[in-house]
């Protein structure tokens, strides 16, 4: 998945920065890998120490963020469905505060909006609630 320098600048810790190329960066999405973005060039690589936020979808991310402008995390999706009630992405949004304020391209990893994760996380309690 190709993501914007941009991206990678503001996420990584601050003493990495300059190393940050003005080229585009591919985001690793191998929960078991240390490297979170990659540039064309292998020899280019950021790990999950080297950034600010834990990547929500590495296997030891905590907290587990699935909006990280508004800091919502799994966790609080999964709540908000199974003790909360909530149904759909609307009543996510009321009851936790994710995708307000949105700044989706310097705060998420993945340089783009979390609403395609929040659906998924959505459906996951919802599965979790059936059974």
């Amino acid at each position: 998945m190709a993501v914007k320098n941009v991206t990678v600048k503001h996420l990584i810790c601050n003493e990495y920065v300059e190393l940050v190329k003005d080229d585009n960066y591919h985001l690793c999405m191998n929960e078991e890998c240390d490297v979170v973005y990659y540039g064309s060039n292998s020899a280019i690589q950021f790990l999950k120490k080297q950034l600010k936020v834990p990547i929500w979808y590495k296997k030891d991310a905590s907290p587990k963020y699935i909006c990280y402008c508004n800091n919502v995390t799994e966790e609080m999706i999964i709540d908000a469905v199974l003790n909360n009630n909530a149904q759909n992405m609307k009543d996510i949004i009321e009851l936790t505060g994710a995708m307000k304020n949105g700044q989706c391209e310097i705060n998420n990893p993945m340089g783009k909006c979390c609403g395609k994760v929040i659906q998924e996380t959505i459906t996951k309690a919802l599965n979790i609630k059936q059974k």
